[in-house]
């Protein structure tokens, strides 16, 4: 049977800081650093802005920018599957860096929109859930009163009949 002897060198990133991955110009740090650039797009940016820098000023430039493309390639479509970005095209890191700058930038206006779009639907619901609430203490108050029907209220409030049934009773229990 064989069995191979590999040797190997562990390393532990997360033993790292920003600062000492930064200090390190080797094609490993500046992929532990897109690695930890995951808090923010801006940050991944300027990650990838600092480990282009690496691969232009390494020796083996050609084929370091090789297998840090297509590292990058697959780890933006694993970080950012629903983003749909266009790196198809994307051959060389260095050559490519605008392309992905811009899929980069693009995705953080996306995003922005999204999130501004879901603050507004969340707004919307929360003032719909907040004018509810008044509509329900406006019944409960003229139904302290005995004196309206369930069909004038709901005319004064908007609320359904069944609604103002449902506080009626609510409110006897």
């Amino acid at each position: 049977m064989y069995q191979p002897h590999l040797r190997y060198y562990l390393i532990d990133e997360g033993r790292y800081t920003d600062e000492e991955l930064i200090s390190k110009q080797t094609p490993l740090s500046g992929i532990f650093g897109v690695e930890n650039a995951g808090h923010s797009w801006e940050a991944l940016q300027q990650a990838v802005d600092r480990i282009v820098e690496i691969v232009k000023a390494d020796p083996n430039k050609d084929r370091v920018d090789k297998i840090v493309t297509r590292w990058i390639k697959r780890h933006l479509q694993r970080v950012a599957p629903k983003a749909r970005l266009n790196l198809d095209r994307m051959s060389s890191l260095v050559e490519d860096r605008n392309m992905l700058a811009e899929n980069l930038e693009n995705l953080v206006k996306k995003e922005r929109l999204e999130g501004r779009q879901e603050g507004r639907q969340e707004g919307r619901q929360e003032g719909d859930r907040r004018a509810l609430e008044e509509k329900r203490k406006t019944v409960r108050h003229l139904l302290s009163f005995g004196v309206l029907s369930n069909d004038q209220i709901a005319v004064a409030t908007g609320l359904s009949v069944d609604e103002i049934v449902k506080l009626r009773i609510e409110d006897k229990h």
